[in-house]
């Protein structure tokens, strides 16, 4: 089997790390291994797939389905596989990673094309935030997990320098930047946290209705894990004439559904979607970054 990269992981991976690596030139190598070590057989590379990985749908020795997920060391799988153990899969996928090999996990299949962003927009935000629920969990008592203040600190000082040369979003930068120092004084409780969490990110399973993958995980407080799912079809909030007014009471029903304050979910909201809008327009994704920066104007 031809491990082929689809385009989006290639055009994603682009952006992250714009000289080049030789993480896909090694890729076929390095699936052929993983496969042959845990004696799998292939089915189909998962396409369009993610934007940090390779997904390989396969079989476990006793036919069992399984997914084999390869990624490079920049989308920290070695943190998303102590995640996944910690779960032990409560509201993720399960881990199935005998023998552990970095850079490379296997997992239970789900139904990679059936998400909860299939379901309409209502149901779909009660799924995702009950799934959401079941994940913030305290963190290990030693752990090596990046913290919200140290993930938000390296975004802030990248939005930093593109405000300076943009002084278009200088506003908005400022004011998610002086929102985060306000946020960070004295979070509520620290969890673990998915970190990249939205409806796309939850998928149909057979052991639960729906489980959450692709975590990047960070130790934090709740609202900063729920801000992304705010924003969720940002694309259809922003076609909608009443799509500020929208997005103030989605704040409100999800803050007030997972017992997260109003204010922080709204302030680690905004943070989230300049810092989104602002990377979209440093890797040259101007559309998004319109969108984005819309939408943040709103809170």
């Amino acid at each position: 089997m031809v491990f082929a990269p689809p385009q989006r992981l290639v055009r994603a991976l682009g952006e992250t790390a714009p000289d080049g690596d030789d993480w896909l030139e090694k890729l076929p190598d390095a699936a052929r291994q993983a496969v042959a070590l845990r004696e799998l057989t292939l089915e189909r590379v998962q396409v369009p797939g993610g934007r940090s990985s390779l997904v390989v749908l396969v079989r476990r020795p006793d036919a069992t389905p399984a997914v084999l997920k390869l990624a490079p060391r920049r989308a920290r799988p070695e943190s998303e596989r102590r995640a996944l153990a910690h779960w032990g899969g409560s509201g993720a996928v399960q881990l199935l990673d005998e023998p552990a090999v970095e850079g490379v996990l296997l997992l239970e299949r789900l139904h990679p094309d059936v998400s909860v962003r299939s379901l309409p927009e209502a149901k779909a935000l009660l799924e995702a935030a009950g799934t959401l629920r079941r994940l913030w969990v305290e963190p290990p008592a030693t752990h090596s997990f990046e913290t919200v203040a140290e993930r938000t600190g390296r975004q802030a000082e990248a939005m930093r320098l593109t405000a300076s040369a943009v002084a278009d979003v200088a506003v908005l930068v400022d004011a998610a930047v002086g929102a985060r120092e306000e946020l960070l004084v004295a979070p509520p409780e620290d969890r673990l946290l998915h970190g990249t969490f939205r409806q796309s990110k939850v998928l149909a399973g057979e052991r639960m209705p729906w489980l959450a993958v692709g975590p990047d995980p960070v130790v934090g407080e709740c609202a900063f894990d729920l801000a992304r799912l705010v924003r969720d079809r940002v694309e259809d909030l922003i076609a909608s004439p009443s799509g500020a007014a929208t997005t103030r009471r989605r704040v409100k029903r999800l803050a007030e559904s997972l017992d997260v304050d109003q204010e922080r979910l709204r302030g680690w909201t905004l943070f989230r979607a300049v810092e989104s809008g602002v990377r979209a327009l440093r890797v040259g994704r101007p559309r998004d970054a319109e969108l984005l920066l819309e939408f943040a104007g709103w809170l």
